[in-house]
């Protein structure tokens, strides 16, 4: 695999020729984008990509091949990023005009309205770096911002359907500094496909019809949300044609008049008084929210360092607070080789009972941990709740034959690390939305992204932007409204300006400092567990990457019970581990857990990307080059 990195500050005149008359970025010679000074001089003609207008791929779980590859939830998605990949484009590049796809095809997911995570490694630095671009809290917000005059919570799903929920939205500040950082495209270029996506429409799958169908009473309450996204009051026929005229027009704004539209223009304004003040039909109304223009203005997307770990030589790569995945997912494997040196038997030897187990274990211990620790606040004690030795600590009350009784109580992340007593404080399980996206994206010079984004429930808010077609998200509703624990610190209630804790986990694993594995998934507080499982299931489990990401489920996070598909729940395993001592219940509705996305670099310039086969409709997985 090529060192060179895609990066330049220069683009071609055709380029920028073809940007000011808003030409398709589909209809760019195929040179387009390229980067001479990053390619090795000998590198032929045909590295650039296909001449002409690249071939639709069809829709599948796997593809190998060369020239670079993507991942993602939808086939039209996919597309979006191969296409751009096959013109030049490097992986930022391709990353960018994917999410912004998803958008469009994944409105319920992700979107302009709310905020994500992208982990990258930069091939000429041979670094991995983050960019943190999640949603912010108003500058008026406080600890009792969420609670009723009494103290109590406020009701969870009156303050979902709210302008209260909603938080400033990070993503397209995400977009714009992935691109000055890392890509080779201008926002102008990489967002319309997105465009033209959005007025030409998708067909609608059952996936969309369905998630429609079960938010249609919500969105029925907001006239601008039943304009764009109910027909007739109903959810679009499966292999309908759906367009998005208005947020066609928002992709438009942002492409041409740059992030400040949102941040300091009239989209930003759009923004603040639907928040404020949200439309409703007669008779109907809902609580505002509290976002100013100021808050849109101090908005930062932030480059941070990622979580870094090992595992079983491997280099682990995940995100940073906010976000508790990158460290909740080093734990679950620093216990998961915790519980191999303590019983002396191998993940890989283990039968899948037992090995479910010790998975549900690991991941109940880490999340206990998680709750009580990690938030947007000073003084997390990531190095040492990812390090070995508190691992090892942990894993000193585990039992081979019997479930820990939940909910753990969270360990000491204190340095010492020599006791086995047991904590004495175990924490309830907070509540986290199920509604994300993952992207996966590399190129053929070697750079890797790995891209999780949200508005946080199905369908966020439920609120749209008058005129522009997209949610805004409800991504304040994951702070926890009220301490999880009287008397016990809570890093993750509100405060001005913070961000809510996440588990997204977007995860880059190197081997020997060369780009492996590139993985990540949707699915709120699910998505640790099933980043985790596939990881281990790759790894551990002697499953192909598709089969790792095919593999029945378990999420256990240290509440009362613990999720489980029904190939787990309903069979002679499920029956096994409640023997055990383990309370397993449906993963809910649909009874399903996560839709992982991967890209494994192969080496000699080949990759093989995987996508969920069967979940939310099956994933879609790409390379430029098929073989």
């Amino acid at each position: 695999m090529s060192r060179h990195s895609a990066r330049t500050t220069t683009r071609s005149r055709w380029v920028l020729g073809a940007l000011v008359v808003g030409l398709p970025l589909s209809l760019l010679p195929a040179t387009a984008g390229a980067q001479p000074s990053a390619v090795p001089a000998a590198a032929p003609a045909r590295d650039h990509g296909w001449h002409g207008k690249p071939t639709p791929l069809p829709k599948t779980a796997v593809m190998t091949g060369s020239g670079g590859a993507v991942s993602s939830v939808d086939r039209d998605a996919s597309q979006v990023g191969i296409d751009v990949l096959a013109r030049g484009g490097n992986a930022a590049d391709a990353a960018v005009a994917t999410a912004a796809a998803l958008g469009v095809t994944e409105p319920y997911s992700a979107g302009i309205g709310g905020g994500g995570f992208l982990v990258y490694y930069d091939a000429r630095t041979r670094h991995v770096t983050t960019i943190d671009g999640r949603e912010t809290a108003p500058a008026t917000f406080t600890e009792n911002t969420f609670r009723n005059p009494d103290g109590s919570a406020m009701n969870f799903n009156t303050v979902v359907n709210s302008g209260l929920s909603i938080g400033v939205p990070g993503t397209p500040a995400l977009w714009a500094k992935a691109l000055r950082d890392h890509g080779t495209l201008s926002l102008n270029a990489a967002l319309k496909p997105a465009e033209r996506l959005a007025e030409k429409g998708f067909v609608v799958d059952q996936t969309f019809a369905d998630q429609t169908t079960a938010n249609a009473a919500r969105f029925s309450v907001f006239p601008a949300t039943a304009k764009v996204f109910l027909r007739d009051g109903k959810a679009p026929a499966v292999g309908s044609v759906f367009t998005n005229p208005d947020m066609a027009k928002a992709y438009l704004t942002l492409r041409t008049q740059g992030t400040q539209a949102l941040y300091a223009g009239r989209l930003g304004q759009a923004i603040v008084a639907e928040s404020r003040a949200p439309h409703t039909t007669p008779g109907a109304s809902v609580m505002g929210g509290q976002m100013t223009m100021s808050d849109l203005r101090a908005y930062r997307a932030l480059t941070k360092a990622p979580i870094h770990s090992q595992y079983k030589g491997y280099d682990v790569y995940g995100m940073p607070v906010p976000s508790s995945g990158g460290i909740a997912v080093a734990e679950i494997l620093g216990l998961i080789q915790a519980y191999e040196d303590r019983t002396g038997v191998k993940t890989s030897a283990l039968s899948d009972v037992d090995y479910l187990h010790r998975f549900s274990e690991a991941s109940a211990t880490a999340f206990a941990d998680r709750n009580r620790w990690v938030g947007d606040v000073p003084g997390v004690p990531v190095k040492e709740l990812t390090d070995p030795a508190f691992a090892a600590e942990r894993a000193c009350l585990f039992d081979p034959m019997k479930a820990q009784p939940r909910p753990i109580p969270f360990g000491s992340p204190d340095g010492s690390y020599t006791s086995c007593a047991p904590g004495t404080i175990a924490q309830k399980e907070p509540y986290e939305g199920q509604s994300t996206s993952h992207l996966t994206a590399t190129d053929r010079w070697g750079n890797v992204a790995s891209y999780t984004l949200t508005i946080e429930q199905t369908g966020g808010s439920g609120i749209t932007v008058p005129g522009y077609g997209f949610l805004l998200n409800n991504e304040l509703t994951d702070f926890n409204f009220t301490p999880l624990t009287a008397d016990v610190p809570d890093p993750n209630l509100p405060g001005p300006g913070k961000r809510p804790r996440s588990s997204m986990s977007p995860t880059i694993l190197l081997d020997g400092g060369k780009p492996f594995l590139a993985v990540g998934s949707p699915g709120g507080a699910t998505i640790i567990t099933s980043v985790s499982q596939t990881i281990l299931g790759y790894l551990d489990r002697n499953l192909s990457l598709v089969d790792a990401i095919a593999a029945p489920r378990l999420s256990s996070r240290n509440g009362a019970s613990e999720g489980a598909e029904p190939a787990i729940l309903g069979g002679p395993t499920g029956a096994a581990l409640t023997a055990m001592g383990h309370k397993l219940a449906s993963a809910g509705t649909p009874n399903e857990i996560g839709a992982v996305t991967a890209i494994r670099s192969l080496g000699q310039g080949l990759f093989e990307a995987a996508a969920e086969p069967t979940r939310r409709g099956g994933g879609s997985a790409m390379v430029v080059h098929p073989r």
